[in-house]
């Protein structure tokens, strides 16, 4: 059987690939409202049951993003996105 075929049969590969296309879509969601300096120092984090995340750079974008959190929970609800809440994380290493 081909590996593509195996791969698609793969039921945790499956929601794995299906948590990363939220993920995006969220991000694709929210980009337009984040002021372009800050866009660079943020990168989508994962989608779960309670949430999404968005990680930043440093503790200074995170605190920005946590000031734009209204905002951006409007936009995911705007774009019919299923996501309860936002979370913000500080990025371990750099993303930049």
């Amino acid at each position: 059987m081909p590996l593509g075929q195996v791969l698609d049969r793969c039921e945790p590969l499956l929601r794995l690939q299906q948590r990363l296309a939220a993920a995006n879509a969220h991000m694709d969601a929210v980009r337009p409202f984040l002021p372009p300096v800050l866009s660079k120092h943020v990168r989508s984090g994962p989608t779960d049951a309670e949430g999404w995340t968005l990680l930043a750079a440093n503790p200074a974008v995170a605190a920005k993003l946590r000031q734009l959190l209204p905002r951006l929970e409007a936009a995911l609800r705007q774009q019919g996105c299923a996501t309860s809440r936002i979370r913000i994380r500080v990025q371990a290493t750099s993303i930049t």
